[in-house]
């Protein structure tokens, strides 16, 4: 019986020598006859812990490994862009922009009723 090869996206590569393959499918609906995305997730053998999440890979069916394992990653058909990090960088706090300090002028406090009063 020949080996069923797959091809899917990694999710996880957090286990020794495993990652986690999300294989898509696209099914028409029995009723209705929409076109649906079905996955599954397997987990694959991974020897020299090479791959990487989004990853896009191929994997070939095994004898059982461990217990949920029972494939492993062929090769590899499109390496993830990377995953963002977030850099430290210090900054300095700036300055309002406007008038120059020189040429600011300072708000004057509010007039109470009783002031406004006297004035008239």
């Amino acid at each position: 019986m020949p080996k069923r090869i797959l091809s899917g996206t990694v999710t996880s590569d957090k286990t020794d020598k495993t990652v986690t393959v999300k294989v898509e499918r696209r099914v028409k609906h029995p009723l209705y006859g929409k076109i649906i995305k079905r996955s599954k997730k397997y987990h694959a053998h991974d020897e020299a812990n090479e791959y990487t999440v989004g990853d896009t890979v191929r994997i070939e069916e095994t004898k059982p490994i461990s217990k949920t394992k029972t494939w492993k990653v062929i090769d590899r058909l499109v390496a993830s862009k990377g995953v963002a990090v977030e850099a430290d960088i210090d900054v300095k706090e700036s300055q309002p922009t406007g008038a120059p300090a020189d040429k600011q002028v300072e708000a004057k406090p509010a007039k109470s009723d009783k002031e406004e009063a006297k004035a008239e």
